[in-house]
């Protein structure tokens, strides 16, 4: 962005604002102009992080408890020799630095879906002003010499996805306007403000669409001489990405310098670290200056506004500390409703709210937990059939959903599927589906019964050491064994290290937690899911298939409401998936075939598919085709692909669903290639 578009009337306050922002950024670099030497001076020595040692242990910490570096070169590189526990955090850190695992471009793809172009509307023209990104379902965070005031915000709009495909060509961005009357904050000092990002009635929050960013108060994000990588708009291009030649400079109370290419327009873009977590707000260049504190050119002469920025001679780059902002943010008096808006951050923000409802599972109330609560109502809600004639009357689309659906409307969870399927039609090029021609067994409210009468036994848990692992197991034996083997071969198929193998004595972690504990948090660490929904989901599994009873409490219910003839379009999810493989050993003769799709599925899993009614991981015969699609992020597709185990014929498709979304099954359905083969089916 070039000054002449800062210089018009109505954006002389931002660009003030942000000639500022060069001053004070400039005075900043000067005065940590003998620790910045110190380092380097370092760097020269050989050291490759020139941190404290606290900050090394504590970003150690981080990346072993999410499983940001792979598990066996860590054993490998502490093993080989007896190592001090400096060395040891190095030695880690390096193989951060240098190794990725294969989800780093993806789910760098996935953060950069956050980031939006800022522009302003002025005398009939769009001029880009900067970039912003998505903290929240709803909100969006940039600088404040971007957005300097909410009549500023109100002149300003989004855009979404403006950036190249991978095929080199422009994407059509989708464009949302702010709403700062709904939300409005900014800080001079700290250059950030938030404002509501608008959406209609009939739309879900941009969040839903585009992800949003779970901005993190805790330490150990990043330490001095790691990378940073910046996703933004410079000069108001379509959307480019700085990695790898850069590097922390020094860490200041408030602020992160580094080196890195950035431009103007950059203003206001999300500053992640190698696992595309944000640590800072980049927010200007960082300029040379003279003794006297005023900005230099190229030249060595004293810069004028009227000069350009490219003139400028930059020295380095400068982003505010996302968690100095999540301090501030914490010391606003806000009314309720903003308050709550802050609280949809999420947990580790610091601004959750007791409950809020944030898009994870969270940690029931500390001090006693109940197994489960079963609906309200005295009599369980029933499925749906679909209108006659729906398809030709010769097939059936069938919808049959996973677990915790319990006190859910039926007609609303159809609805819900259908939304996603037709989303996922449309991109297809084919035609979308009536949700009165679906059928929707539904059997959340019969399994919450069975499995309140099946746990009799509330258990207390002391607040002071719950986990989600002894809180969530079930209470009988039998399916408390299903449950811990589940978890331990998905933890084990995601290359978990034997207890002790990560020295932790050795590597400053502290005590090792329970085994069940530390698997689910390794599989947590791993997905989009957090520990207490990996965990539930497979409770429910383990009661599914420890307890004949409940097993067949819910395939009764199931064979109420389906087709008892011609043939079957099955779309399953998660448990349902489960379900509706033991539902083919049930299915009535006149039932001819069945095209078959799974998502979310656990069908991977040894001791999931050994349990089955089928007997064995083989492809039923009345099923004619299948398709499964996982999620590589979804943590209860941890078995997938399936064609690993389940022979004749299976299709695996691997998808990327949106962030906080991996398991979700709308998610799943709006994808192109899932909904293609879902419509193709239907034809008759």
């Amino acid at each position: 962005m070039s000054t002449g578009d800062f210089k018009t009337a109505a954006n002389e306050g931002r660009y003030a604002s942000r000639e500022r922002q060069f001053a004070v950024a400039a005075t900043r670099y000067r005065e940590t102009g003998d620790e910045r030497l110190a380092i380097e001076q370092q760097w020269d020595a050989g050291v490759t992080f020139p941190d404290s040692q606290e900050a090394l242990a504590a970003r150690v910490a981080r990346l072993l408890d999410r499983n940001a570096v792979p598990a066996a070169m860590v054993v490998e590189a502490v093993r080989a020799q007896p190592l001090a526990a400096l060395a040891a955090y190095e030695r880690i850190l390096g193989l951060s630095k240098e190794l990725q695992a294969w989800s780093f471009l993806p789910r760098g793809a996935r953060a950069a879906r956050t980031v939006a172009r800022i522009s302003v509307r002025e005398n009939v023209r769009e001029l880009p002003l900067g970039t912003g990104f998505l903290v929240s379902p709803r909100l969006l965070m940039t600088n404040h010499h971007v957005l300097t005031d909410a009549e500023t915000a109100r002149q300003c709009f989004v855009e979404f996805d403006a950036q190249v495909t991978v095929d080199n060509t422009p994407q059509t961005p989708t464009r949302l306007e702010l709403d700062p009357e709904g939300f409005f904050v900014a800080d001079q000092r700290l250059d950030f403000a938030l404002v509501l990002v608008a959406a209609s009635p009939e739309q879900p929050p941009p969040g839903k669409t585009f992800g949003w960013n779970r901005l993190s108060a805790q330490p150990g994000k990043l330490v001095i001489g790691e990378p940073v990588n910046i996703v933004g708009h410079p000069r108001g291009r379509l959307k480019e990405i700085a990695l790898r030649d850069n590097r922390i400079q020094v860490r200041l109370d408030d602020f992160l310098q580094y080196t890195t290419d950035t431009e103007p327009g950059n203003s206001g873009s999300p500053v992640f670290n190698d696992q595309w977590e944000i640590v800072a707000l980049h927010h200007t260049g960082v300029p040379k200056a003279d003794e006297q504190g005023r900005v230099l050119r190229r030249d060595g002469q004293v810069w004028q506004p009227g000069d350009g920025e490219d003139a400028i001679d930059w020295v380095s780059n400068e982003g505010v500390r996302i968690d100095s902002i999540l301090k501030h943010l914490a010391t606003l008096q806000l009314p309720s409703h903003q308050r709550a808006l802050l609280a949809e951050m999420g947990p580790e923000s610091g601004l959750h709210l007791p409950g809020t409802s944030v898009d994870t599972v969270t940690a029931p109330p500390p001090d006693v937990v109940v197994p489960r609560m079963a609906p309200e109502s005295a009599t369980a809600r029933t499925g749906l059939r679909a209108r006659d004639g729906a398809f030709g009357g010769s097939r059936h689309l069938v919808f049959l959903h996973g677990r915790d659906q319990e006190g859910r409307d039926p007609e609303n969870l159809r609805r819900e599927w259908v939304a996603g399927l037709n989303q996922g039609l449309v991109r297809a090029g084919l035609p979308p589906v009536d949700p009165a021609d679906v059928w929707f067994p539904y059997y959340g409210d019969r399994l919450a019964q069975a499995l309140t009468a099946y746990e009799v036994i509330p258990r207390i848990v002391e607040a002071s050491t719950a986990t989600a692992a002894e809180v969530v197991a079930p209470a009988t034996p039998t399916a408390h064994a299903v449950y811990e083997e589940i978890i331990g071969e998905a933890a084990s198929k995601w290359n978990l290290p034997s207890e002790g193998q990560l020295a932790t004595e050795r590597i400053g972690r502290g005590d090792v937690v329970g085994t069940l504990q530390r698997q689910l948090s390794w599989l947590a660490a791993r997905s989009d899911l957090d520990a207490w929904a990996i965990a539930l989901i497979f409770r429910d599994l383990a009661a599914y298939l420890d307890d004949r009873r409940v097993r067949d409490e819910v395939l009764d219910c199931v064979l109420e409401t389906m087709p008892a003839t011609g043939e079957l379009v099955l779309v399953s999810h998660s448990l349902g998936t489960v379900v509706g493989m033991d539902l083919m050993t049930r299915l009535p003769p006149s039932v001819k075939l069945v095209h078959l799709t799974t998502a979310g599925s656990p069908l991977g899993l040894d001791s999931v598919y050994r349990r089955l009614l089928v007997g064995k991981p083989t492809r039923p015969d009345r099923v004619a085709d299948w398709l499964n699609a996982w999620c590589p992020t979804d943590a209860v597709a941890i078995g997938c692909p399936l064609g690993d185990d389940w022979a004749d014929g299976l299709t695996d498709i691997a998808v990327m669903n949106a962030r906080d979304r991996a398991h979700s099954i709308v998610e799943y359905l709006t994808h192109a290639e899932v909904a293609r083969t879902v419509g193709s089916r239907l034809a008759v």
